[in-house]
């Protein structure tokens, strides 16, 4: 075990290294094995994920959600950042632990995983890191959450159309929200194009990420946002994965 512990702790350092020309030290290393090794340990009785072997673990989830940094390049302490549907806490938990100084919230609807979220946050003992166990739209409606976040992020959670409701409420003007999807991002993102620029915002520029052992290419769709989103967006839970814009 402790062998294998020392493995992943190489190789997630190598290929942060090489894909992302991200240096992990060890403190960072010791908190993603400790990660790995409790979501694993949850995983056995509380379906987190599908992905539960070691390797699969750090690419699939760790080096994924570190690769958000070929975009966001660097997020600097006080900064405001918000995952939705974070699942384990993916990609925003793996940012929060490179950078430790952002003011990270975590939006969850399933109420087993925000309990794995809660745990997993106490036994890394990371600070300034809010939950909130509820649906995306309602969340967007809120007032202290309402255009307010510097990064707004999002991992396989919805179709384009739909995710931009999602996302864009909750982003300030000026700042980005960060969509990570698969092979079909362009065609997503072309059929999204009315419903993003309706909702305040603007896409920069689609990134491919090639992570090794995964054959299919990963997008990260950058969106900045430039105009206010009209207040009647999102609308009522369920409505913006019924309809699409």
């Amino acid at each position: 075990m402790i062998q294998a512990a020392l493995n992943m702790m190489d190789r997630l350092a190598q290929t942060a290294q090489t894909l992302l020309n991200l240096r992990l030290n060890q403190t960072h290393l010791r908190a993603f094995q400790l990660y790995a090794d409790e979501l694993l340990a949850y995983n056995a009785h509380t379906n987190l994920t599908a992905i539960t072997d070691p390797e699969a673990i750090e690419i699939r989830h760790f080096v994924d959600s570190l690769s958000c940094l070929l975009v966001i390049k660097s997020l600097p302490p006080g900064l405001r950042v918000v995952d939705v549907g974070t699942g384990a806490g993916f990609p925003g938990l793996p940012l929060k632990i490179i950078c430790p100084g952002i003011h990270l919230t975590l939006v969850e609807a399933t109420s087993k995983k925000v309990v794995f979220l809660e745990h997993i946050v106490r036994t890394l003992r990371l600070e300034n890191v809010a939950l909130i166990n509820e649906r995306a739209e309602t969340v967007g409606q809120m007032p202290e959450h309402r255009e307010s976040y510097d990064w707004v992020l999002a991992r396989a959670v919805a179709g384009m159309r739909t995710l931009a409701e999602y996302l864009l409420p909750l982003c300030k003007v000026g700042g980005h929200c960060l969509a990570q999807k698969g092979e079909s991002a362009h065609q997503e993102v072309a059929e999204a194009e009315e419903a993003i620029r309706l909702l305040g915002g603007k896409v920069l520029q689609l990134t491919p990420v090639e992570l090794p052992t995964v054959v299919e290419t990963h997008y990260l769709v950058d969106i900045e946002k430039v105009a206010a989103t009209p207040p009647r967006y999102p609308r009522r839970p369920g409505i913006p994965a019924k309809k699409p814009l």
